[in-house]
């Protein structure tokens, strides 16, 4: 038998080394701006036959946006993980371009110079996260800050006027803001840090119904009472996609946290309830359960397509491959064009292939995400990180589930894509803090913030 070596039990194995892949950033990033100003380009030449005058200079900003975030997160969180930030470019930069695009058929209505300036203050704000937020533990310090804010945020819009039925807008004068947007992160930072402090306790049987063991009231009732109160207010406001949002990050934060797979039936069985609930006594929701459950309704009276059906109508005309940036007429679906549907233009355009790559880009952001958290040994980083990436994940599914036609029309931005300042930077900021946990999963032990889990002993054999 041959003797093995063993290390004295009080030195903790050194932390394998992890390569930083920051030129492989910068190499994805360049890309990924390209990509962008390929795409700018073939909607000018298939609409008006030329490249637009302006090529190099959307180009050259986007380009410059993209090379300040990458140099701040070369700075600052050299072991971050090499893919978020030029997913998240490469989606801001189809987004933009495929707002363009739209513009060319609403001339009166122009919405990517807007869109631009909105994303170049996420990109701003992503850079400023990153620079000044050294250690995402420091978060932890201002879970009730944070949920207090949220609380705030939500309840504002309550006192301005409805938009498209929904009271989810800040009007001033000819800007607006949607505060639910920045909400939901706060909301997630206050999950994460109350999840991580009470998480052992949650573990503890409390009462038994059923299969399902509960933990003890006096735990579990504040992160409850948050959690009823937020989606109480977004009823109120008729916002129910962002309520639907923040149940499924609740359930799915609650799951990780205690481990106990009884949630997700739980969470599932009340969403069912409350959807059909809403559904059936709530006008402006019951009128979308009847436009999924029979979309082509309104052409048998002879109304016209609605705009369920003219999306799935873009759908099927794009096929395979699709129309072709800029030779779509996905504009027939109506208002919500740039903002519910962008999808659909996408999806008519690009087609099948076109589409499931762009899903493919937001799959990997949130499987990056997920993987970011499950390195760290702290609970609070792991619960945050799991919670942002499921933000977007849900944001993802309702939207193209709606669009297609696999649940009602909810009315939620595509993250990055659609039309909407608020969200564009709300979505900067998820990935700046993406960046801050990844880095602190995958920095050795010995840098400050470093998070990693410990090596396996085949890795330290």
């Amino acid at each position: 038998m041959t003797a093995t070596t063993r290390a004295p039990a009080s030195t903790s194995p050194s932390a394998p080394h992890q390569p930083r892949r920051r030129g492989v950033e910068l190499s994805l990033v360049v890309g990924a701006v390209l990509i962008s100003v390929y795409g700018y380009t073939a909607v000018g030449l298939a609409r008006t036959h030329a490249v637009p005058h302006d090529v190099l200079r959307y180009g050259a900003g986007l380009g410059l946006l993209a090379l300040v975030a990458h140099l701040a997160v070369r700075l600052r969180a050299p072991y971050a993980d090499p893919l978020l930030l030029p997913i998240a470019v490469l989606l801001n930069g189809l987004g933009l371009v495929l707002i363009y695009r739209l513009d060319l058929e609403t001339p009166d209505h122009p919405a990517a110079p807007a869109q631009l300036i909105w994303s170049a203050l996420g990109m701003a704000l992503f850079t400023a996260t990153v620079l000044l937020l050294r250690d995402h533990r420091v978060l932890q310090r201002y879970a009730y800050l944070s949920v207090a804010a949220a609380l705030v945020l939500m309840t504002v819009p309550i006192l301005f006027p409805a938009v498209n039925g929904a009271r989810i807008w800040i009007r001033v004068g000819g800007l607006s803001f949607q505060p639910g947007e920045f909400a939901k992160i706060l909301l997630a930072v206050f999950f994460a840090a109350y999840l991580a402090a009470n998480h052992q306790t949650l573990a503890v049987t409390g009462r038994r119904i059923w299969r399902l063991q509960l933990p003890t009231g006096r735990v579990l009732g504040p992160i409850v009472t948050i959690w009823l109160t937020s989606v109480g207010v977004l009823i109120l406001e008729r916002d129910l996609g962002t309520s639907m949002l923040f149940f499924g990050l609740f359930v799915i934060m609650l799951y990780v946290a205690t481990g106990r797979t009884g949630w997700i039936a739980v969470g599932l069985t009340l969403a069912a309830a409350g959807a059909f609930a809403v559904g059936m006594f709530e006008p402006h929701v019951h009128s979308r359960v009847e436009d999924w459950l029979d979309p082509f309704a309104t052409i048998e009276a002879g109304r016209g397509a609605g705009q369920v059906a003219q999306s799935l109508f873009a759908f099927g005309e794009g096929g395979l491959l699709g129309t072709g940036l800029g030779l779509g007429h996905s504009t027939l679906i109506g208002f919500a064009v740039k903002s519910d549907f962008i999808l659909a233009t996408a999806g008519e355009e690009l087609g099948l292939v076109g589409l499931t790559g762009l899903l493919l880009l937001y799959g990997l952001l949130v499987a990056r995400g997920f993987g970011a958290g499950l390195q760290l040994r702290d609970p609070f980083g792991r619960l945050l990180a799991i919670g942002l990436a499921s933000i977007v994940a849900l944001q993802v599914f309702v939207i193209t589930g709606g669009v297609t036609g696999l649940i009602p029309l909810t009315g939620m931005a595509m993250p990055f894509l659609a039309q909407g300042g608020s969200s564009v930077v709300a979505n900067w900021l998820i990935v700046a803090l993406l960046i801050r946990v990844s880095d602190s999963a995958r920095a050795p032990l010995t840098e400050p913030g470093a998070g990693a889990l410990p090596p396996t002993p085949r890795e330290t054999r």
